[in-house]
């Protein structure tokens, strides 16, 4: 299977912020989704920078990437999507896990960021590793085809979740696996920038996602400023 780009119309994925400043930009009606603003410095991005940001030591998801690894129990052969695979931090993780004979979709808003992804799957002879840019209203996934969709740091990006959870709950196959890693949204124990930046709190998030078609079927406890919730497609 060679690498393949995928685009679509439209380039306003979710993708996750983390070292910028407080911008308070969530809507006060949460159910309406991520404000559009909180996106934008993903659609011209420079790939160094952002790479220097999400994979680099402190941060807890790159810190603790093998831990997380062997928590989802990924089996050779498996097909996975890694909606905002930004730098490809997981990306590699998940291609060398599941084999040549699986799959990995790296999404994400940018081209920018799928184009470096795939270059550097190529040089790593990677060949089970597809990019798709996509928009807010399609993940061009195949129905039925997922076994595991891993969102890290990405979901409280989400515009439309109800829309991106529908399109995520038909790419999966019957028992597939949606798996959500995301701040922790608590008074006293998040930052300001984790309060005013993060529109729903676990429990808001597991209601938002049950309410779609999905189980919370495990959950892990090793993370300290984020979650990590397994659900399966109903």
């Amino acid at each position: 299977m060679g690498l393949t780009l995928i685009y679509l119309p439209r380039l306003v994925f979710i993708l996750l912020l983390t070292a910028l400043p407080s911008l308070s930009l969530m809507a006060e009606d949460h159910s309406a989704g991520a404000d559009p603003r909180i996106n934008q410095p993903y659609q011209d991005p420079d790939f160094q920078v952002w790479q220097d940001i999400f994979e680099s030591p402190g941060r807890e998801v790159y810190d603790d990437r093998e831990a997380i690894l062997q928590a989802l129990n990924l089996e050779t052969g498996m097909w996975v999507a890694d909606i905002g695979a930004g730098t490809g931090l997981f990306t590699w993780l998940f291609a060398t896990e599941v084999g040549d004979q699986g799959r990995v979709f790296a999404v994400d808003i940018s081209s920018e960021f799928i184009r470096n992804i795939l270059q550097i799957a190529r040089q790593s002879n990677l060949k089970n590793v597809q990019g798709i840019v996509n928009s807010q209203t399609s993940l061009a996934l195949q129905p039925d085809t997922m076994d595991v969709v891993f969102v890290c740091d990405t979901y409280h990006h989400f515009e439309q979740p109800q829309v991106m959870l529908k399109l995520i709950h038909q790419s999966l196959k019957s028992g597939g696996r949606l798996v959500v890693i995301d701040y922790r949204k608590r008074p006293g124990f998040s930052s300001n920038w984790v309060m005013d930046h993060v529109r729903l709190d676990r429990d808001g998030v597991i209601a938002e996602i049950e309410q779609s078609g999905f189980r919370l079927s495990g959950e892990e406890n090793f993370l300290r400023a984020n979650y990590f919730l397994t659900f399966t497609k109903k």
